[in-house]
């Protein structure tokens, strides 16, 4: 009904428009009060990418990096970082307990792999996407600048920033009622001394799952200085507040989800006051930059995070299928961790043997201390499989964990990007890591638990330019994953070794047309060894159980012309699987939430900027829920579209997405068959933006 009612509104205003269209003609040749609007929109495509750390651009990088700009986002209306994921290629989604952003990356879970500007960000929350300006994928191992995780990639958020006059209002209503407001406020004088950032976001929202809501507001202002000619600080806060039902999708039955409308729920028969979580998050970082001369420079940022998370929640649990129902689990978490990063960079550029340098050195130091308390009972409930009578909640079992996490990081690292004449370049680096791990257990009987891992990862990487718009590269990478990661080390894990992850990449990058069309093309072969699973004489000890591989295919592109045709598109194919293992059924077996084929594409026009339209489509192929391959999450298609006009400072802008109305599942949990959750019906979203600072799209 929503869409009906927006569509016609849209048809109204539009025969509106077209009634007024002749007046105006008549009045623009009279009066010199006729709107001009200047500029252009917002491009798709970068150069420059925060991620690599040196000032190259992307053709010199031998490394896949995918870049989804603020253009996109906003042309989209994504609000998650999951709707802007999908336009890169090799992520699949997992949701992430119901409780925070979590993909896999060509294959792998890249649960902790999440950084802002640089600086490591892996408490367990969902993001908010007000604050920023674009999201760099970085494909494959990249220990060497970011130390521990990272098999398949990682994913850094670039913040916006202050240095520009700025002003706007958006506010968004869509299906379920989804009520979105958007604040950016930019001051930026003339004198450049300092310069002032404000962003904002309020949203509430019911939802197409029964019982779902969201509750989000978030803040960030920010603060730049300018301390003589050479200095630079940079201040900048960030709060967050989320809440909503603590979702974990459905079941499955006899090898696929349970056909069950996409709305059924699994869970508690009151999930607001039940099956909830709540995370509050604030930060703050300090980046003082100061250049000492055209070749020398030194930059330091420090990150404090604060992160509580309250989650309650009923979840599926065991399948009977002969009787036709599934059990609940229950379990209640309350996470309390803070930290701090400091990183510390001097970039020296240099001339040697007829060869020019960018030499980066670095360290890094980290501090972060989480604390947890879990509560847990298993078949608090059973309920009818395709049609579950809700039970009522009154217990959140008994006391299973209550420990404190104590993580410290030490790394080292050096970089070096080599100008081989005209035609060569090269990328080397080396990292040392330090990393401590201590685990305080509470628990009556338990007992303190205490690692640390010393690695190195190194990285190569060559390119060759016959020309300024072709790049060929080849390069190899590790990485190294230590037990607990993210995570507090426990019994199970504290004397396992990390796993160790490689990377050979062979790629060609293009651009032509002036830099109008820009292209990736990679093949891949990941590895990564030590994989830890379930000891079958003793299932409550992990020992390195393998090799799991990734060989893959992706292609990747941007297209910006002049006269308004815009595109972002990308294909990735993966084979992903499980190729040693001292346990021979698991052998052969593929990546969960993994397809072998996925592919994206979403293509814009703007008329002279004053409207536009837009429209696109994702395939994503099957995907394994469980590491068994027991159940399969069937392949889907969904399409978009979007239609834009400017009404003087105004925009109105009409998304809908998943056109077609298709069922489908989004995302699963990535270890268990009967976590897997369904994706959005077809839906609208109408957004009026209010420019009041005199910029231009």
């Amino acid at each position: 009904m929503l869409i009906s009612t927006i569509a016609r509104l849209t048809l109204a205003t539009s025969v509106s428009i077209s009634t007024m269209a002749a007046a105006e003609t008549a009045a623009e040749s009279e009066s010199a009060a006729t709107i001009i609007v200047t500029g252009k929109r917002a491009e798709y495509a970068v150069d420059i990418v925060a991620s690599i750390k040196i000032d190259a651009p992307l053709k010199d990088i031998p490394q896949t990096i995918d870049v989804v700009t603020d253009a996109v986002m906003r042309d989209q209306r994504a609000l998650s970082l999951q709707a802007v994921l999908k336009n890169v290629p090799g992520v699949g989604f997992s949701h992430g307990d119901g409780q925070r952003d979590q993909v896999s990356i060509r294959g792998f879970s890249a649960i902790a792999d999440q950084f802002v500007d640089g600086l490591r960000d892996d408490a367990l929350y969902f993001r908010d996407l007000s604050n920023i300006e674009r999201v760099e994928v970085i494909k494959g191992p990249a220990s060497v600048l970011y130390g521990r995780g990272s098999s398949g990639g990682l994913i850094n958020r670039v913040t916006k920033k202050p240095g520009v006059n700025v002003g706007e209002i958006a506010v968004s209503y869509g299906s379920w009622d989804d009520r979105r407001a958007e604040l950016d406020v930019g001051l930026a004088p003339e004198d450049g001394i300092a310069a002032f950032r404000l962003t904002g976001a309020i949203e509430r929202a019911d939802s197409f799952r029964s019982q779902q809501f969201h509750e989000r507001e978030a803040l960030s202002p920010s603060l730049a200085l300018k301390l003589g000619a050479q200095t630079d600080v940079l201040i900048q806060g960030d709060y967050l507040r989320d809440r909503r039902v603590t979702d974990f999708g459905i079941p499955a039955y006899k090898g696929r989800p349970v056909d069950v409308p996409p709305a059924t729920y699994y869970g508690s028969r009151n999930a607001h006051e039940d099956d909830y979580n709540q995370s509050r998050v604030y930060s703050g970082t300090a980046t003082i930059s100061h250049k000492f001369d055209d070749h020398n420079s030194l930059r330091n940022a420090f990150r404090y995070y604060d992160y509580r998370l309250d989650r309650q929640n009923t979840l599926p649990g065991a399948v009977n299928e002969a009787a036709l129902t599934v059990s609940l689990n229950r379990s209640a978490l309350d996470r309390n961790e803070h930290g701090w990063f400091n990183q510390t960079e001097l970039t020296h550029k240099a001339e040697l043997v007829g060869m020019q340098h960018q030499l980066l050195l670095g360290v890094e130091l980290g501090r972060q201390v989480k604390d947890v308390l879990t509560y847990s009972k298993t078949g608090i409930a059973t309920v009818a499989l395709f049609n579950p009578v809700l039970p009522v909640i009154t217990t959140n079992g008994s006391l299973a964990s209550d420990n404190r996490g104590i993580f410290n990081t030490l790394g080292l690292y050096a970089q070096d990007m080599i100008s081989i004449g005209d035609h060569l370049k090269a990328l080397v680096g080396i990292r040392y890591d330090r990393f401590k791990q201590q685990t305080d257990d509470h628990l009556p009987g338990k007992s303190d638990l205490a690692r640390t891992d010393t690695n190195w990862s190194p990285r190569a990487g060559l390119v060759w330019q016959p020309d300024r718009n072709q790049s060929y590269y080849v390069s190899w990478s590790r990485s190294f994953q230590p037990s607990g990661e993210a995570f507090s080390i426990a019994a199970n894990n504290a004397d396992i070794a990390p796993e160790k992850t490689s990377n050979t990449e062979v790629g060609a990058k293009y651009t032509l047309f002036d830099g109008k069309l820009n292209a990736t093309l990679s093949a891949f072969n990941l590895r990564r060894s030590g994989i830890k699973a379930a000891n079958p004489a003793a299932p409550t000890i992990l020992i390195p159980i393998g090799v799991q591989r990734t060989r893959g295919v992706e292609l990747s592109g941007t297209l910006n012309l002049e006269n308004g045709w815009q595109a972002i598109a990308g294909y990735a194919y993966l084979d992903a699987k499980i190729v040693q293992s001292a346990n021979t059924a698991l052998i052969g077996k593929h990546a969960t939430i993994t397809p072998h084929h996925a592919a994206n594409i979403w293509i814009t026009k703007d008329f002279g900027n004053r409207f536009g339209l837009g429209a696109g489509a994702n395939y994503v192929g099957n995907r394994f829920a469980d590491t068994v391959n027991s159940v399969i999450l069937p392949h889907y298609f969904t399409a978009d579209a979007m239609v834009w006009h400017r009404f003087g400072p105004v925009v109105a802008q009409l998304n809908v997405t998943n056109i077609f109305d298709r069922a489908y599942i989004v995302s699963g949990h990535g270890t268990s068959a009967h976590l897997n959750l369904p994706g959005a019906p077809r839906a609208a979203m109408l957004t009026l933006r209010y420019n009041f600072a005199g910029q231009r799209d």
